[in-house]
């Protein structure tokens, strides 16, 4: 089982920046992915990166203004967040998965989530 807690969310005016970290430990040589959730919608997937970081995807309403990245030797994931819009504001919640998908169901472990908030 893999432990995962993120950090560095917060509250941010439109067009600014952000950026997450997800410490994890256990199988960090998996794929790891940031999903997000706002109010009353499901959790939609925002970008995943291999376990030697040479494959990245992203969904099509972050892709040029996020970022995704990891640090093998510092077991974390990094989600730079730039250009934010209100209607990036959710929950984000980083997972780990044994393939990078776009499927949440691919995902067997998740962090507890953390609060990003974009102010127009």
């Amino acid at each position: 089982q893999v432990q995962l807690a993120e950090s560095g969310g917060g509250l941010v005016q439109a067009g600014g920046s952000l950026r997450l970290s997800c410490a994890a430990s256990g199988r960090t040589f998996y794929a790891m992915g940031w999903f997000r959730q706002a109010p009353g919608k499901e959790r939609e997937f925002v970008a995943a990166i291999s376990g030697s970081a040479g494959n990245t995807r992203y969904a099509d309403y972050v892709k040029g203004r996020f970022t995704i990245s990891r640090d093998n030797a510092k077991n974390t994931v990094s989600l730079q967040m730039n250009s934010l819009r209100p209607e990036d504001t959710a929950v984000y919640y980083c997972a780990v998965s044994p393939v990078v998908s776009k499927a949440p169901d691919h995902y067997t472990d998740w962090g507890q989530g953390t609060q990003v908030t974009v102010s127009s």
